[in-house]
């Protein structure tokens, strides 16, 4: 189970053999969305979030045949929002993950355990995943850099040959996988997911405790009321929030495309680096290398903004997103109907500040952005970090290459046939001698 910070989602992944040594491969058989908010969300009502957790769970005693219910293994890996929680209390975090522990324990599955999961582990079982699926790992092909966008977090994890993890070692991760070596460069930014992203874009908007917020990056007509103590309530903004602001402010937008990147940029830190390069906030990135899959929250902004295609110049998507952005919030709200009005509204937000983490914060440029693809599901599985977490908990991966046969399986079963034969054809010819002799007796006529 994914618990992020936004929604907990239920996995069910099967695979035909004990391990993946030729004789088959893991693959996403279910998917189950629990409904409802994220379980860090539950900090103040603990029992719910376990409770959240039980249709989605009722579904999986379905998926799963019940002779299999004992044998299989059940894991929660809670990532950013849970890692936020515990930062700011960490006996409401417990709390939670007791009642969460209590809930998944009742049902007939073989309980792993329930934990937060680092942001370095999330990235690198997020890059784990996109290469399995793809199949690089057991070939050896060049393998596909992870970019993941969530709630409250960030990733960005890749091998590049320009980083030996001697630069910045907790950056770097070492796996031996099919008998192949992979340096990892990966880093988890907290708090830079798109949610707290905007909660601390918003926050430099509102310093001086303001009535009125003017944003830019809200289409031209909207407006809403909002609460500070709700915008304060996170630890990512917690520490800047006004002392004498009104309960209240008015949010209304402008619909600026320019501005709305001005003011998404100044989340960002570009002028510390003590490393020979750095992303943003000071932490070393290596030079790019090879192509990358964005998916999680970069997939769906992306898909909804119908700007998935990366061989369209990156001029281009940006002169998109400033039509969209400055587009009426009245037009936007007709043309999507089935949109929930808070998702709605952000999504100017999502795109503009996608564009800027890819682009100033990770350095791709007008040519490199070709080099990305926006994923959701390769070969039937979500792209995400759950597999490679599964994979590695279950050693499903062997560290050396599985043995080559000296022949496909269809070529054994045509030398077999043959020496079928030839021992049939030597058993008959060796009965030779006790076969019936014929008479050569002449006749008396």
């Amino acid at each position: 189970m994914d618990a992020g910070s936004s929604h907990t989602a239920l996995y069910i992944y099967e695979w035909p053999a004990e391990k993946d040594n030729n004789t088959g491969r893991v693959e996403q058989t279910h998917l189950c969305k629990v409904k409802g908010p994220g379980i860090s969300s539950y900090a103040s009502a603990p029992v719910k979030a376990g409770e959240s957790l039980r249709l989605c769970m009722e579904e999986a005693k379905q998926w799963v045949p019940g002779k299999r219910h004992h044998q299989t293994p059940l894991y929660l890996g809670a990532t950013a929002g849970m890692r936020l929680l515990n930062m700011a209390n960490s006996s409401a975090s417990d709390k939670v993950f007791q009642a969460v522990e209590g809930a998944l324990q009742k049902f007939p599955f073989s309980y792993q355990g329930a934990k937060i999961i680092s942001g370095q582990d999330e990235g690198a079982f997020g890059w784990i995943t996109v290469n399995y699926l793809d199949e690089r790992l057991k070939q050896g092909l060049e393998t596909r850099g992870a970019l993941d966008l969530g709630g409250a977090s960030t990733q960005i994890s890749f091998v590049s040959d320009n980083y030996d993890g001697s630069e910045s070692p907790s950056n770097s991760v070492t796996f031996r996988l099919y008998g192949n070596d992979y340096n990892l460069y990966t880093h988890s930014f907290l708090c830079y997911g798109k949610d707290q992203s905007l909660r601390m874009m918003q926050a430099h908007q509102s310093q001086a405790g303001p009535a009125t917020v003017l944003d830019p990056c809200f289409h031209p007509g909207y407006t809403a009321t909002k609460n500070y103590s709700v915008l304060y309530d996170s630890p990512c903004v917690s520490d800047r929030k006004p002392k004498d602001a009104p309960d209240t402010f008015t949010h209304i937008g402008i619909g600026d495309f320019l501005q709305c990147q001005a003011a998404v940029k100044s989340v960002f830190n570009f002028t510390s680096c003590k490393y020979s390069r750095c992303s943003f906030n000071g932490v070393l990135q290596p030079l790019l290398q090879g192509p990358y899959g964005a998916f999680s929250a970069y997939y769906f902004v992306m898909n909804f903004l119908n700007l998935t295609d990366t061989s369209v110049p990156l001029e281009d998507v940006k002169e998109k997103l400033k039509r969209y952005c400055a587009t009426n919030w009245d037009q936007i709200m007709q043309q999507h109907p089935e949109v929930k009005l808070k998702y709605l509204a952000e999504y100017c937000f999502s795109g503009t500040y996608i564009l800027t983490l890819l682009t100033e914060g990770y350095n791709f440029t007008s040519e490199s952005y070709s080099d990305i693809k926006f994923i959701k599901k390769i070969k039937g599985s979500d792209a995400g970090w759950t597999l490679g977490y599964m994979l590695n908990l279950t050693n499903m991966i062997p560290a050396e290459a599985p043995d080559t046969p000296l022949l496909p399986h269809p070529g054994y079963v045509s030398v077999v046939s043959v020496i079928a034969v030839l021992l049939f054809i030597l058993f008959i010819v060796s009965l030779r001698p006790l076969w019936p002799r014929c008479s050569k007796q002449p006749q008396i006529v």
